[in-house]
């Protein structure tokens, strides 16, 4: 009797384990998919509009020499130049300072797991 009740008690501590594990595999698929529907947003959204600041920054280069033409185009060449090549700098800074400051990818999970460690380790 005691063998039936010990194979009982361990069929159960395994069906616990396996929903426990089924529980934690179902938490890293949904921090999954929603880490990949942000990326997809976020990048669709930076493509965009990297491709209207782009015609926009052109057709101010455009603008800014055409109306200097006579004067200095020169200048205004060399200036628009500079600046260009700042605020790209300045993005290309604040890109890798974004990047190394993002959260980590399936935090909810790993402290979930962490908790069960805890919880089985008592």
């Amino acid at each position: 009797m005691s063998q039936e009740n010990l194979l009982s008690s361990i069929k159960g501590l395994a069906a616990t384990g396996a929903s426990i594990a089924q529980t934690r595999l179902e938490l890293l698929s949904l921090d999954v998919q929603i880490a990949r529907s942000k990326f997809i947003k976020l990048l669709i959204m930076i493509v965009c509009a990297l491709f209207f600041l782009f015609f926009g920054l052109v057709m101010l280069a455009l603008l800014i020499v055409i109306y200097s033409w006579e004067a200095d185009r020169m200048m205004a060449l060399s200036l628009l130049t500079a600046a260009f090549l700042i605020i790209g700098l300045i993005l290309a800074l604040l890109i890798t300072q974004s990047l190394r400051t993002m959260p980590k990818l399936f935090e909810a999970s790993i402290a979930e797991l962490a908790k069960d460690r805890e919880a089985l380790s008592k």
